[in-house]
């Protein structure tokens, strides 16, 4: 009865493959109108072509990281993988151009980054064959069957780093339980993050699964951004400054509005959204809401004194924007998106507001409002009143601040677990041969 499910399992998923082919490059047209990046490196994605993987040994340290949240998670484990292994060389694969461009920009010194193919099992096969890579590293929950099923057969062990998986989550992948379940017991090691992922990971099939802890605590703020962020707060002047970072679509309209009603006239609102293609968009939001703005692209010393919001229209500055705020609003929290990354506005000790919908942070985000550290919001209205009740409370402030400092500091230490996993796959040899597993 298993060994059938596994077989309808596989065939509905590879009969999804075949139907999405024709769209593929429909779609990277149609994402590539406003963000140019995928129009760009096709051949990686069908692993064709000259690549920079066909410069490499075999034997590299293999870590894909879908986007700029995971790439940026993965390095205080690379940091702590690369001092016990210096000698072992490093490729990095993503699915979204700014994925690359942050993995060019933190690692371009010593890695080299390149799409990975999509999950069809002829790619796969062919991009195991080229990298021959000694242990692959998936960050979060990257659970793609090919890919799984490819690096077995090539001998590669394989490690879900960082691992997350939410309740909603956990019922997409139950849809199709026995490809799910193969696919994780051909997992050599899984890291959580914490108990409750494990948990529902083990339920699907996990087989060896560890609580390491979320490795973006160990994540420590550039302080080249920090002296950036203090630096922007002086040119701006005395304007007490609201921060709503990482926002979503659907969340700017509300927040604007609200803005627009209820924020006194001295308050700055920086506004950031979350993707680079939307900018514009954002920009067109802010004039529609009839709110003075200027650009962080071309800003270029103090503001005009009429600026009621700075659109955050640049990218690796995230950790600049929270030193030169006041209050932080984490976004994707608003609409039901599962919210972002709240750590770092913790640890440069600003206090923070989220929205009630924060299920794929769900237990940093518990721990940090129990901590003190955060609050939790019930709309966008809601949002600008405590805002603006915190923005003229100091002491609040600081007691917030003071106690996202302490939390962030508190939950460090992951990095040097999971390495301390992940070093032994290392030191041995690569290419182990596995016996075949169904499917």
């Amino acid at each position: 009865m298993l060994k059938l499910r596994l077989i309808l399992d596989w065939t509905l998923y590879r009969l999804a493959l075949l139907l999405a082919a024709p769209l593929i490059p429909l779609r990277l047209l149609w994402r590539g109108r406003r963000e140019r990046g995928y129009r760009e490196h096709w051949g990686e994605r069908l692993a064709l072509g000259p690549a920079p993987i066909s410069e490499m040994e075999p034997g590299a340290l293999w870590i894909h990281a879908v986007s700029v949240g995971e790439m940026r998670a993965a390095q205080p484990l690379i940091d702590a993988l690369r001092a016990a292994h210096p000698d072992v060389p490093v490729l990095l694969t993503c699915m979204t151009p700014t994925g690359r461009a942050t993995a060019e920009a933190l690692y371009g010194d010593f890695a080299r980054t390149v799409y990975l193919p999509y999950d069809y099992a002829w790619l796969m096969r062919r991009f195991m064959r080229r990298l021959q890579p000694r242990v692959g590293i998936l960050m979060e929950t990257e659970l793609w069957p090919n890919l799984i099923h490819a690096a077995a057969r090539a001998g590669v062990p394989l490690v879900l780093a960082n691992a997350r998986l939410s309740e909603r989550s956990a019922r997409g992948y139950a849809r199709l339980p026995a490809l799910t379940r193969a696919c994780l017991a051909r997992v050599d090691v899984v890291a959580a993050q914490t108990e409750a992922d494990a948990a529902r990971l083990e339920k699907l099939g996990a087989t060896s699964a560890h609580v390491t802890g979320n490795l973006k605590f160990d994540i420590a703020p550039p302080p080249d951004l920090l002296e950036r962020g203090a630096a922007w707060k002086a040119k701006w002047g005395q304007h007490p400054v609201l921060l709503a970072a990482s926002t979503r679509e659907g969340e700017e309209a509300p927040l604007l509005r609200a803005f627009a009603e209820t924020a006194p006239v001295d308050v700055l609102l920086v506004l950031v959204p979350r993707h680079p293609q939307r900018f514009d968009e954002v920009a067109d939001l802010i004039e529609a809401a009839g709110l003075a703005y200027q650009r962080r692209s071309t800003l270029d010393g103090e503001l005009d004194p009429q600026t009621r919001v700075l659109l955050g229209d640049s990218l690796g500055e995230l950790f600049a924007y929270y030193a030169a705020c006041d209050v932080a609003f984490i976004g994707g929290s608003l609409a039901p998106l599962g919210g972002q990354n709240l750590i770092e506005a913790a640890s440069v000790g600003r206090p923070v507001l989220v929205g009630p919908h924060t299920f794929n942070f769900e237990e940093a985000t518990r721990m940090a409002i129990d901590a003190g550290a955060a609050l939790r919001v019930d709309d966008a209205v809601d949002l600008l009143a405590n805002a603006l009740k915190l923005l003229n409370d100091a002491p609040a402030r600081a007691r917030m601040g003071e106690a996202g400092l302490a939390f962030a500091a508190r939950h460090r230490g992951a990095a040097a677990r999971v390495a301390g996993i992940i070093s032994p796959l290392l030191a041995s040899d690569a290419g182990r041969a596995r016996p075949d597993q169904p499917g």
